[in-house]
């Protein structure tokens, strides 16, 4: 039965941890600047660590932040190595996260979906409201047509001579 929090899972949190550390007070290249581990993955044979980071800088070249964390790789995986208990630790390599960006973009397009969904319906009810108005007034216009066709100038609302048990108005019963 597999465990809940595997080995690679411990190790990957274990790294995030140790390596956000090593990077903000170790490396000392100007170009990695202030930077966010957001997730480590590890491979299966926990051989390779692929670290996802984000500069806080936004005016800093991504990818100037990530070659300078990738020639800092070596040095960080030395310090792992007395950090961690760990009989083997992974290559490094960083990668800009892009998740945040993909999920702005979502949520963007889903906002975007909503807003023209809401509109559609308003307008559907904009022409339904229409069309129950029309159809309220030609029924109107059909039962003012029955009344005058029958005669009737009683004032009965159902259109018919007699009231609702089918006896004739002002006459007696049998």
């Amino acid at each position: 039965m597999p465990k809940d929090f595997s080995r690679g899972r411990r190790v990957e949190a274990e790294l995030l941890r140790t390596l956000a550390e090593l990077v903000r007070r170790e490396v000392k290249d100007p170009r990695v600047g202030p930077v966010t581990l957001t997730a480590v993955e590890v491979s299966s044979d926990v051989s390779h660590a692929t670290v996802y980071f984000l500069p806080f800088d936004s005016s800093r070249p991504t990818e100037e932040v990530g070659a300078a964390l990738n020639t800092a790789a070596p040095f960080l995986r030395h310090e792992l190595r007395s950090r961690i208990k760990i009989r083997y630790v992974p290559e490094l390599h960083f990668k800009p996260d892009e998740s945040i960006e993909r999920a702005a973009k979502l949520s963007a397009l889903i906002a975007t979906a909503v807003r023209s969904d809401q509109a559609r319906h308003v307008a559907d009810a904009t022409d339904a409201g229409s069309a129950d108005e029309q159809a309220d007034e030609q029924a109107d216009e059909r039962a003012d047509e029955q009344g005058a066709s029958h005669g009737d100038d009683r004032g009965d609302d159902l259109g018919s001579p007699g009231d609702a048990a089918g006896r004739p108005k002002g006459g007696r019963g049998p």
